[in-house]
């Protein structure tokens, strides 16, 4: 791993790293879970995380003992979660948007960095406009455009397309293990925070999100 302090962008995973939804997504596959019956807790919800809605949905329907479900009443399901989803989210506001990130950003701007997202979301442009960042980052790569889910690099890869920089010039912000993988296999360096410290395929370690100033170099 290189310690390249002279990044031109930092791209960051969007729940765990900006701001955290877990809980409404879990809330949201566990009303469909009990739906059909199928158990769900809260360490099935962690493989979820960076993973695709469809892909979760396989990931929940590993313990279902029905009848198969056809690929259209699956697509029905995935979408009957993100309506449910969606409606939680409406509960988020910039009180959901704490002031180290919030000032963190702003300093990681003022140093220079071009600033974007990476996320598997596909809501991740509304979730950003309940936290008071809609017109905030200067790229956003997310479920909408791209067709393979972390580890595949492809989200990160996008991103530094959009903010027109070579992927070697990232630093990505994750703390997801396969978003950490991500962006190795994109040529990125990382910076682990929250569940993917002490990662040791990332470049570097956040025990806080401002610990990100010193590891993109800004001081």
């Amino acid at each position: 791993m290189t310690f390249d302090m002279n990044y031109k962008a930092i791209i960051f995973d969007l729940d765990g790293v900006i701001c955290h939804t877990d809980h409404y997504h879990y809330l949201a596959w566990k009303q469909l879970a009990d739906k059909i019956g199928v158990y769900f807790d809260e360490t099935i919800n962690n493989r979820l995380r960076g993973v695709s809605r469809m892909e979760s949905l396989e990931i929940i329907l590993e313990r279902y003992e029905g009848e198969p479900f056809t690929s259209e009443e699956k697509v029905s399901m995935a979408e009957e979660k993100n309506a449910i989803y969606r409606e939680l989210l409406k509960e988020m506001s910039e009180k959901d948007l704490s002031s180290e990130v919030k000032d963190t950003l702003d300093q990681l701007r003022a140093g220079g960095l071009l600033l974007g997202i990476g996320s598997s979301s596909k809501n991740a442009r509304f979730i950003m406009g309940q936290i008071g960042l809609g017109d905030y980052f200067d790229a956003i790569s997310d479920g909408n455009n791209i067709t393979k889910s972390k580890p595949d690099p492809e989200v990160f890869l996008k991103a530094a397309e959009y903010l027109k920089v070579k992927p070697e010039e990232c630093l990505v912000v994750e703390d997801a293990k396969a978003g950490i993988d991500a962006a190795h296999a994109a040529g990125m360096d990382s910076a682990a925070i929250g569940d993917a410290f002490g990662y040791a395929l990332s470049t570097h370690h956040l025990s806080t999100f401002s610990d990100l100033l010193k590891a993109s170099g800004v001081r």
